[in-house]
């Protein structure tokens, strides 16, 4: 194998999650009295984290931290809360499939990092991929600096013995393409993700690919 570790972003890369981030923030933008932002606004947005997230859909004139921390907390206990619907978030097409593959290979690590909160992360991953189905998954929390740091990319590595060489970093926004460099990882981008190719081209993607399959051509050495 070339590669030994295949790191995960999880929104817009493993699961289409654009509609339920979308009425966990409205809903919460509702109940501090603001308008909703459009969904597809969200697909610019998302990626830096619950604050930020909540910042960007906020009006310009009320950005004030502590209206920024209110709308962030209780868009976190809403998707905490939110039940498992296909309809809100699904994986992509051949995604399970993949995860599946690659969970039976003792030579491969997996992991997920995500922006995305570690609680709300792990009960994600865990519903719609099972007990089991990643060796690692990190989402944000204290002490854990947010992407395109590298620190929990380095920290999984060392846990798996491996070295950033040994892995590929998998995503959809220019944020995973930035911690996959920072990192020293092979940028690996995704085209049905979030984000446009172009932008994923401008943030130094090594290489795009259309169908989660063709993963395995870097795997095996054969890119």
């Amino acid at each position: 194998m070339k590669y030994r570790c295949v790191i995960f972003d999880c929104d817009g890369t493993l699961v289409d999650t654009l509609t339920g981030i979308a009425a966990a923030m409205n809903r919460a933008l509702a109940t501090h009295g603001f308008p909703p932002a459009p969904l597809e606004k969200y697909r610019d947005m998302v990626g830096w984290g619950i604050v930020r997230l909540a910042e960007l859909a906020l009006p310009e004139n009320a950005r004030a931290a502590e209206t920024v921390e209110a709308v962030a907390a209780s868009a976190k206990m809403l998707m905490d809360g939110q039940p498992p619907d296909q309809c809100l978030s699904r994986p992509y097409p051949g995604i399970r499939e993949l995860v599946a593959e690659l969970s039976q290979m003792k030579k491969i690590k997996t992991a997920v990092i995500s922006n995305k909160p570690d609680s709300v992360l792990r009960r994600l991953m865990g519903d719609l991929f099972g007990p089991g189905a990643f060796d690692a998954v990190c989402g944000l929390a204290p002490g854990i600096p947010a992407k395109p740091d590298p620190h929990a990319v380095w920290e999984l590595l060392a846990e798996f013995g491996a070295s950033p060489h040994d892995a590929i970093f998998v995503g959809d926004s220019e944020i995973d393409m930035e911690t996959a460099r920072n990192a020293g990882c092979y940028p690996l981008g995704v085209s049905w993700g979030f984000r446009s190719r172009a932008t994923l081209e401008k943030a130094g993607a090594a290489r795009i690919i259309d169908r989660p399959d063709e993963i395995w051509e870097l795997i095996t050495g054969g890119e």
